[in-house]
């Protein structure tokens, strides 16, 4: 039976991640971080299937001794600072979580447990201001972001100590993914929970940043399901997931509140766009200019023709299919 060590299991990946491996007989460990209230809310439900450890991938230390005493078969890296917006605010702890955080794994596993299989979670954002489109595993990366920077940087380590020291390590470029179990400060959760909280009269309307952004939208279990079968590769390859359908934030927030039948249009442009209910005319969504990033990705758009071709890997849920789900889900909280 194999073991796995997930950093990042209370977050959105993680728990579905979790979930995947134990229904395919993995033990499970989980790091947490050490805090005065919990965070565990979406793996709550796996208490005594999964075993917690306290730890921080910014702290060597314990990333060492984490590894050396559970000795895992696999180890997957999915703690970030993930937010992009943020990561303007806080550069360098940015930098700590997602570019150092992942060298000392991968340096704990080289010295002390070198058999052991390495994921990092990559982002699309590496790509940035695009060069090509689609976006391929060969496309020159762009970053925009010290997020984006960060995880440029990660993902070079892993090229790094893979070609280096032999190492089974591999990157998952993944493409924006969504769920329930989104955090309540990423766009799409943001919207899905501000409808379900202005049909239920707690707010009044959405404040938003750039609708114009373009994005390749997933689900997150469809996503993990990929990031499993990279680590089950025969030889270790770095893979972009995505399903290759693009829709604005516009778009995605017209289809959420047609959920709610609810019809919404908008009128005027940039920082005094606004929209409204086509038949009550109220103004259900503003635009603040604090939310939008100092520098803009307009589009991102995947091609992951080669994980599908090479490992099988096909995305199960359709855009549509990830914000009914969403929205039910937020209505009924």
């Amino acid at each position: 039976m194999k073991t796995a060590l997930i950093y990042g299991i209370n977050g959105q990946d993680g728990s579905y991640l979790a979930e995947l491996l134990l229904a395919k007989g993995y033990f499970v460990h989980g790091i947490i971080r050490k805090a005065s209230t919990f965070n565990t809310q979406r793996i709550d439900h796996l208490r005594g299937k999964i075993q917690l450890h306290y730890g921080d991938v910014t702290d060597a230390l314990s990333v060492v001794n984490s590894i050396i005493q559970i000795k895992p078969d696999e180890v997957y890296n999915l703690s970030a600072q993930s937010q992009v917006k943020v990561s303007f605010e806080l550069p360098n702890l940015t930098a700590q979580v997602d570019a150092i955080g992942c060298l000392n794994l991968l340096e704990a596993i080289r010295l002390y447990h070198k058999d052991c299989k390495f994921y990092q979670a990559g982002s699309s954002e590496m790509f940035g201001k695009v060069l090509e489109n689609p976006q391929k595993e060969t496309t020159p990366f762009n970053p925009q972001s010290p997020y984006a920077i960060s995880k440029v940087f990660a993902h070079q380590l892993v090229v790094n100590y893979r070609e280096a020291y032999g190492l089974f390590a591999v990157n998952g470029i993944l493409f924006n993914h969504e769920s329930p179990r989104r955090g309540e400060t990423f766009v799409t959760r943001k919207i899905t929970k501000g409808i379900a909280e202005i049909l239920k009269e707690k707010l009044t309307h959405l404040t938003l940043g750039n609708l114009n952004a373009m994005r390749d939208w997933g689900h997150s279990k469809d996503y993990v399901n990929a990031i499993y079968l990279m680590m089950q590769n025969t030889k270790p390859v770095d893979y972009v997931v995505a399903t290759g359908q693009m829709i604005s934030v516009k778009e995605f927030l017209i289809k959420a509140f047609k959920y709610v039948n609810i019809d919404l249009e908008f009128m005027n442009t940039g920082i005094n766009e606004v929209g409204f209910d086509d038949v009550t005319l109220k103004t259900l969504v503003k635009i603040n200019a604090k939310y939008y990033r100092p520098t803009e990705v307009d589009l991102l758009l995947g091609d992951s023709s080669k994980i599908r071709k090479e490992l099988g890997w096909l995305p199960t849920y359709g855009i549509d299919d990830i914000i009914n789900e969403m929205m039910e889900f937020d209505l009924n909280e």
